[in-house]
Parts: C-alpha cells; structure tokens; sequence
C-alpha cells in the first residue's frame, strides 16, 4: 500500500493513488493535470520516508475532475434584548482531484 501526506490548500491531506479529495478552490480547468510538490511523508510497502520539512524527489499528479460547491453552512447572529437577529449561510468552493499517481524520483530507501 502506497500513501502520501501532502500539503495543498492549506491543509494536509493523506492521499492514495486512484481516489479522489475535495480541495479548496484550485484555478484551473476540469481535465487539467496539477502536481504537487510539497510531499510531508511517503509509505511504499512499509518503507516510510519523513521530509524535513518536505521530501524533495518525490512528486504527485493529480488531475481535476471538477468544480463544486460544498455543504451550506449557516451563520447566526443575535444580541439579546437589542432585537438583533442575523442569518447568513455560506458555500466553500471546492476543486475534486482525482490522484493518478505518486511518483518517487528516487527509489525509497530506509
């Protein structure tokens, strides 16, 4: 089993080959290869390769499925006794990556 943690985002994500994750609005067009370089950590069949801070042979292509808005969140205001009441909601929008592949430049050794 082959597994990354990578950032992208903001944030860190555990990735495998073949899935697919939900990321912060990325600009570019459905279709379109991205690759990801700040790897954190690699597993290749139980050989784990730390980065300090990340791993710098070590590669991952992802392609863009689509754009999609995410789950509504809803935000509510209110001050008591002054008849302040606020409702506003929000949808995050999200890019879908579909991993292709985890690409070691080098091979893993430890």
């Amino acid at each position: 089993m082959t597994y990354a943690i990578i950032e992208a985002s903001g944030k860190q994500l555990w990735v495998e080959e073949g899935r697919y994750y939900d990321l912060n609005h990325i600009d570019v067009s459905p279709g379109q290869s991205i690759i990801f370089g700040k790897v954190l950590l690699l597993n290749k069949d139980g050989q784990v390769m730390l980065g300090h801070p990340c791993i710098e042979s070590v590669t991952i292509k992802a392609t863009v499925m689509r754009h999609l808005r995410g789950k509504k969140i809803t935000v509510f205001k209110m001050k008591r006794k002054k008849k302040m009441r606020l409702k506003k909601g929000h949808r995050q929008e999200l890019t879908r990556l579909m991993i292709d592949s985890i690409i070691p430049e080098k091979t893993v050794v430890k």
